[in-house]
C-alpha cells in the first residue's frame, strides 16, 4: 500500500528526517511515536502529500502502486483527494458550514453532485452516531461529536489511507477510548489503511505496528 523509501527533509541547516525509510501494508494500522521534534509529524505530511521530501535519486514514494514524487502538482492533489483522508488533533471544521456541509466539502472538489454527496455524507454520518446532528454547526457539538463529523470528512470519497496526526489529542479520556475504536470498527468495515501519529501510548499499543521515531529516524 505504502513504500518509501530514503525519504529525507530539512528546514534550513535542521535535517529532520534522515533517509526514513518504511512498508505499510493494505488494512494495516500502524502508530508512530517518539518525542516531540522527532519528524513524526514532517513524516505523516510528506506520505500524505501535504510536503515534499528532498528531491534525490534515491528518494522513492509509491502509494497503491503509483509513485508519486513523478507526479506534477495539479495531478498530486487530485491523488491526494481521491486516495487519501486526514484526520488531525483540531477538527478543522468550517464554523459557517453544519456538519453535513463540512463532511460534504472533499466531494465537491473530487466533482460528485450535490445529490450524491449529501447522499454520502448523510450515510456517514448516520454510521458514526451523528443522525441527530447533521444540520447542527460545529459550535453546537461536543468535541467527541466535532472529531467523529472530521472522521466521517476523512472517509468521504472512500480513500484508501487515513493518516491522523495526534486525532486524539484534545479530547477526553473517555471519548478519545471511543474514537480509538472506531479507527479498528473502520478499517475492519471499509478496509482502510491507517497511519497514526500519536503521543498516546494506549493508541499506540493497540495498532497492528508501533514504530518509534528519534532524532529524524526509527529505532528499533
Amino acid at each position: 500500500m505504502i513504500k518509501a523509501q530514503n525519504i529525507s527533509k530539512q528546514f534550513d541547516d535542521l535535517e529532520v528526517l534522515k533517509s526514513v525509510s518504511l512498508t505499510i501494508n493494505k488494512g494495516e494500522i500502524v502508530a508512530i511515536v517518539g518525542a516531540s521534534g522527532a519528524g513524526k509529524t514532517t513524516l505523516l505530511q510528506i506520505l500524505g502529500l501535504l510536503d515534499s521530501p528532498v528531491k534525490n535519486n534515491n528518494s522513492q514514494l509509491a502509494i497503491n502502486g503509483t509513485n508519486v514524487l513523478q507526479l506534477k502538482e495539479q495531478e498530486l492533489a487530485a491523488f491526494r483527494n481521491k486516495n487519501l483522508g486526514f484526520i488531525f488533533q483540531f477538527h478543522q471544521l468550517l464554523p459557517e458550514f453544519t456538519a453535513l456541509e463540512n463532511v460534504c466539502i472533499p466531494a465537491f472538489v473530487a466533482g460528485k453532485s450535490k445529490i450524491e454527496a449529501e447522499k454520502d455524507a448523510t450515510e456517514l454520518l448516520e454510521y458514526l452516531g451523528l443522525k441527530h446532528r447533521i444540520h447542527h454547526f460545529p459550535s453546537e457539538l461536543s468535541g467527541g461529536e466535532q472529531q467523529r463529523v472530521a472522521v466521517a470528512r476523512a472517509l468521504i470519497n472512500k480513500p484508501e489511507v487515513i493518516f491522523a496526526d495526534e486525532p486524539s489529542g484534545n479530547l477526553d479520556t473517555h471519548t478519545a477510548e471511543n474514537l480509538h475504536q472506531l479507527f479498528f470498527k473502520l478499517r475492519d468495515t471499509f478496509g482502510q489503511t491507517f497511519v497514526i501519529v500519536t503521543h498516546n501510548e494506549e493508541l499506540a499499543d493497540l495498532a497492528d505496528r508501533k514504530l518509534v521515531m528519534s532524532d529524524g529516524k526509527f529505532i528499533s
